[in-house]
């Protein structure tokens, strides 16, 4: 069995785990996410612990036990806590600002972008440069980061743009003469 799949998952006092025969529910304070098990994984719930039970290793098993637990963990840390990411806008005149469920970035163009906020995704501009999208699923999370980071990736020679909060960006050197 796989090592990953091994470890128990602690689940929080505030957090809710129902266990069907094919799906897992998790709801807690910040909202609830539900997960579709693989028909070789199967999923406990004993004492305020999660374990990941495989039923036949053969056959890609072992490698689904694995990934069955890192999603479950997930779940759990995420309507407990919820999972942020930070982005900041780096370039003379990128702003940033929300406009009702939509995100509104000035970038450099020669039109505004406007970026609907999915479901399940909160969004929210403390500064003119800076957005912190938050929600349950860190999936959801990172491809919303992605996604409003792909309209400006930062470019290498002045390293304008859209990055991470502490991504650090390594420049070209310029043309010689």
């Amino acid at each position: 069995m796989s090592r990953v799949a091994k470890n128990p998952i602690p689940v929080p006092s505030n957090v809710q785990v129902n266990i069907t025969n094919e799906q897992v529910h998790v709801k807690g304070p910040k909202g609830e996410q539900v997960l579709s098990l693989h028909p070789k994984v199967g999923v406990t719930l004993e004492s305020g612990v999660l374990n990941v039970i495989v039923k036949d290793e053969e056959g890609g098993g072992d490698a689904q036990g694995g990934t069955t637990r890192a999603l479950l963990n997930n779940m759990v840390t995420g309507v407990a806590h919820e999972f942020t990411k930070q982005l900041e806008l780096v370039g003379v005149g990128y702003r940033a600002q929300m406009q009702g469920a939509n995100l509104k970035l000035n970038l450099g163009f020669s039109h505004d972008i406007i970026f609907p906020v999915p479901t399940g995704i909160h969004i929210e501009t403390p500064s003119q440069t800076e957005i912190t999208v938050k929600g349950v699923s860190k999936h959801l999370v990172g491809q919303v980061a992605a996604n409003i980071r792909s309209y400006r990736p930062p470019e290498p020679y002045k390293a304008k743009g859209i990055r991470y909060k502490g991504e650090v960006i390594i420049k070209k050197e310029g043309k010689k003469q």
